[in-house]
């Protein structure tokens, strides 16, 4: 598709819109038919320079599930004398346009909670959460473990992973700003179901024991607490609600407190 050129290429490439116009419109007949491809090309929107002889068109997009999308046609000629050709016909966003949000890799989108039943999460070599087994921890349980067993993990927590867990650990629904621990009668670290972590984490986390509790079986804070607390005590007193008593022994007491009165 070309355009015979004039003296002044510039000049041709701004008001060749109909060879444009054509461009797109042979473009869209590939998706939406040839029927329907004139109304798939809308009004010019602008045009642009793309070097010295070189222009690119923009339409409004105007069939469904493209809101916001523009036809780009470029067009381009190689001089005075010759014609003018149609470089490239693309369907590009608009400022404004309906677009799928930026790609993000698999291992950046998985969010704590998201396995599932037969889900494989592997980390990568490089995960700066592990280190290999064979390094020495700087965790005295560890390596006591270690030597009493005899085997070792190939890798192993390191001091960076085990700051990370515990910054989770004291921030999240089990730590000390939890609401419920504000509200609790004393803190896990006093409690007799709780069962204290090994290693250096001994004294600030440990885990919950109490079947009635709703922190049963994870990892709470030294500072956290529930109404299940072992110290928690029942208060003394009858367990059935008892009404005021009303004495009604037929006596008009309000005329007896007149008589009284006067």
């Amino acid at each position: 598709m070309s355009a015979a050129l004039p003296h002044d290429p510039s000049q041709l490439l701004t008001d060749t819109v109909a060879l444009a116009r054509a461009a797109a419109v042979d473009e869209a007949a590939l998706d939406v038919g040839s029927a329907a491809a004139g109304e798939a090309v809308g009004e010019h929107l602008e045009s642009g320079p793309e070097g010295d002889c070189a222009s690119t068109h923009f339409f409004a997009a105007t069939h469904a599930g493209y809101r916001g999308w523009r036809w780009a046609v470029t067009l381009a000629c190689a001089g005075a004398g010759e014609p003018v050709t149609v470089s490239e016909v693309v369907l590009l966003p608009g400022p404004d346009a309906l677009v799928a949000p930026s790609w993000v890799p698999w291992q950046e989108r998985v969010r704590p909670g998201d396995l599932g039943v037969g889900d494989l999460l592997p980390t990568t070599p490089n995960d700066h959460r592990l280190v290999p087994g064979y390094v020495e921890s700087d965790d005295p349980a560890v390596e006591e473990v270690a030597a009493e067993v005899g085997l070792g993990r190939r890798r192993v927590l390191s001091h960076a992973g085990r700051l990370e867990a515990v910054q989770r650990w004291q921030e999240g629904r089990h730590g000390p700003s939890a609401a419920m621990a504000k509200a609790a009668p004393g803190p896990c670290g006093t409690c007799g179901f709780f069962l204290p972590l090994a290693g250096s984490l001994r004294g600030s986390f440990g885990v919950c024991g109490n079947a009635y509790s709703p922190a049963d079986g994870s990892v709470v804070a030294v500072e956290f607490g529930c109404g299940a607390h072992s110290d928690v005590a029942a208060e003394p007193g009858s367990p059935v609600q008892v009404a005021a008593l009303v004495y009604d022994d037929g006596v008009d007491l309000a005329a007896d407190l007149e008589q009284i009165g006067s």
